[in-house]
């Protein structure tokens, strides 16, 4: 019985015409972060931190920092977008 209350209420959600476009837009999102993150493995970017501040003194250290992510995580996030959009087109 609250399985099909759970269902009724996921069916109301999902339902109305706004939150489809918003499952439109979720969808492609998916897609595009996916093809990116497909074709950029990894972010660079340079972290610059004050070490010292002694008057007119200050010594900055820089840092070069990597964020790495799987290959099959684009994929993952591909596959999710093309099921949001299909669901989003699917009439319940």
């Amino acid at each position: 019985m609250h399985i099909t209350l759970l269902f009724h209420k996921w069916h109301d959600i999902f339902n109305t015409k706004q939150n489809t476009k918003y499952m439109k837009t979720l969808g492609i999102v998916l897609i595009v972060a996916g093809i990116l993150m497909l074709i950029f493995t990894n972010i660079s970017y340079t972290k610059e931190e004050k070490v010292v501040d002694i008057g007119p003194v200050e010594i900055n250290k820089k840092e070069k920092k990597t964020i790495n992510w799987p290959s099959y995580a684009g994929g993952i996030a591909v596959v999710s977008g093309i099921v949001v959009l299909l669901a989003s087109k699917r009439k319940i």
